[in-house]
């Protein structure tokens, strides 16, 4: 059962067990996502607001998509930086279905911006199943060109804007560098995929593993991706600019940063990912986190574990961004 597990680092399964739990005794259940955002939004609107940061400005942005809807875009960079800084398009977790305002992990993307000295920019994706895949990658795709395009305006220096994604945003984040590189637009500077949500087919060894299934159980991954892939879902109709552990070739995609949990049923695929990428001849950092489960540095914010990877995911970066 979930949280039983004897191998999980300390801190973390104190954090684990202090929260609540799903009827399946995960973290979360998607058989009712419609239901489960409702909750989400209930249970933000019960917090206290947070003082603005006067560390960061904060900056909305919405751009045209030639459906004449538009993608949102917020930009959070470092007060009183007046000279160009490199930039992250950043892809927000929750399984590709959740998480519609970036505004509400303000105090997250803060300290990315502050972290890696950089314009952080958080993408308000499209969501599943509303939007099926590639959706999401093409919104990603529109705002990293909107960055390269308009750099000047945005006091960003295009030859250093970096791609990045956790969990579900893994997805449109590899995507997008998939795209980026097939359509011959410059190339972003670095990659960084956070216990990355890849592949539908979930033929994984993990992906099986019942003591994997902390933050959510193999069904309920699987129902994220019918979500995301609709009757595509396990056929050979699925682009890798949908499901990017697909891709056969991964050549010219930037320096890669992978980081997985043990306890993770999305670990081997992420692992394999970088696998192939390495294979390709591409430079990546792989960091597997003993004793964690998915998505560890959210959960278990101030734990030791977090902090390490925190600053080996801070130096990777940094490195790539101010080069």
């Amino acid at each position: 059962m979930p949280g039983t597990i004897p191998e999980l680092d300390p801190e973390l399964a104190a954090a684990f067990a202090a929260m609540p739990k799903a009827a399946n005794g995960t973290l979360l259940e998607l058989s009712d996502i419609p239901g489960l955002r409702a909750q989400s939004r209930a249970a933000l609107a019960q917090l206290p607001p947070i003082p603005p940061d006067t560390r960061v400005t904060i900056e909305t942005r919405h751009l045209p998509r030639e459906d004449r809807t538009e993608l949102e875009i917020v930009l959070y960079r470092p007060a009183g930086a007046e000279h160009a800084l490199p930039a992250v398009v950043w892809f927000h977790a929750g399984a590709q279905v959740l998480g519609d305002d970036a505004r509400d992990d303000d105090a997250y993307h803060t300290a990315l911006a502050l972290g890696f000295d950089c314009v952080l920019a958080a993408v308000v994706y499209r969501l599943a199943p509303e939007t099926p895949a590639p959706g999401a990658a093409e919104d990603g795709y529109l705002a990293y060109t909107h960055l390269v395009e308009h750099a000047a305006e945005h006091r960003i220096d295009p030859r250093r804007i970096a791609l990045g994604g956790a969990s579900g945003g893994g997805a449109p984040a590899a995507a997008t560098a998939l795209m980026v590189r097939d359509r011959q637009a410059p190339p972003p500077c670095a990659l960084s995929l956070l216990y990355p949500m890849l592949d539908d087919r979930l033929e994984t060894p993990s992906s099986s593993e019942a003591g994997s299934e902390v933050v959510f159980a193999r069904p309920d991954i699987r129902l994220a991706w019918a979500a995301v892939l609709g009757d595509r879902l396990g056929t050979d109709e699925v682009h890798p600019y949908s499901a990017p552990g697909r891709a056969t070739d991964l050549t010219g995609l930037p320096d890669t940063f992978v980081a997985v949990a043990q306890f993770d049923l999305l670990r081997d695929e992420g692992i394999d990912f970088a696998r192939r990428l390495l294979t390709a001849g591409v430079p990546v950092d792989l960091h597997l986190y003993a004793r964690a489960f998915h998505a560890w540095d959210r959960f278990a914010a101030e734990s030791a574990l977090t902090h390490s990877f925190e600053q080996t995911w801070r130096i990777f970066l940094r490195r790539r961004l101010h080069g």
